[in-house]
């Protein structure tokens, strides 16, 4: 076979490969907390909708692969072509990823189908982002770079995601533990962490982002669910935190 006709084949494989299902290891379910993301000079701006609840918004269900490495349309190419040819494919593979994105661009996300989640996703999946307000936007934005990737429908989607917060509210799971929104108190991150624990039966990661006076303030939580979606796990893999310091602020909204 000659050279140029060797790789049309393989890329059209690898194009059969990227259209398949994403054999990702787990989802995260992240969570921030509205205060937090709104108390840093960048500040923020409320949706179309209003100010949401002081209440944990997701930020997005976003599948994930247990180990970073070389996509699976990158391995193929160096198995056929070898290591020097590789280059030639970084448009079709996701290299060096950990986790899958944009698995197809052409499934835009349906108002439709999502038309009686719209109310829960106002409350629970609101925007904090100046770069539009329109909450449409952003889950059209999550679902194009996340939820393609998911092997899940678009109301499955946004509807487990939805179940899964509800089901462990981490407001009232910090609450019951003496963590509560305030401009002045300082909370130990393991105690934190261990409120988490406690309260879901899981262990999550961490994210910690900086106030606009350079106070490190509890951001993100990431808890980490089975591949369908639906149960929580414990986290494969731990991640940077950007903790900096033992003690978080988990400011009012």
């Amino acid at each position: 076979m000659k050279p140029a006709i060797a790789v049309v084949v393989l890329l059209s494989s690898l194009l059969a490969v990227s259209s398949a299902a994403e054999k990702f290891d787990f989802f995260y379910l992240v969570q921030q907390w509205p205060g937090s993301f709104c108390d840093t000079r960048q500040g923020c701006c409320f949706p179309d909708t209003g100010k949401p609840a002081a209440d944990f918004g997701i930020h997005g269900l976003w599948p994930n692969y247990a180990k970073c490495g070389r996509g699976r349309q990158e391995e193929l190419a160096s198995a056929v072509l070898g290591e020097d040819d590789v280059a030639f494919f970084s448009a079709v593979g996701r290299r060096g990823k950990c986790w899958p994105e944009y698995c197809d661009d052409g499934n835009a996300l349906s108002p439709w189908e999502i038309r009686d989640l719209v109310a829960s996703l106002h409350r629970d999946w609101p925007t904090l982002s100046c770069k539009s307000g329109r909450s449409f936007e952003f889950w059209s934005y999550e679902w194009k770079k996340h939820g393609t990737c998911s092997n899940l429908a678009q109301h499955e989607y946004f509807a487990r995601a939805l179940a899964l917060k509800a089901r462990h509210n981490l407001t009232a799971i910090l609450a019951g533990a003496g963590i509560v929104p305030s401009d002045t108190e300082t909370y130990p991150l393991r105690s934190v962490r261990e409120a988490i624990a406690r309260g879901t039966g899981f262990t999550a990661n961490l994210e910690c982002n900086r106030d606009a006076d350079g106070n490190a303030q509890l951001f993100q939580v990431y808890q980490c669910v089975d591949r369908e979606g639906k149960k929580l796990i414990d986290c494969p893999l731990s991640m940077p935190t950007k903790c900096s310091r033992d003690q978080v602020k988990l400011p009012v909204f």
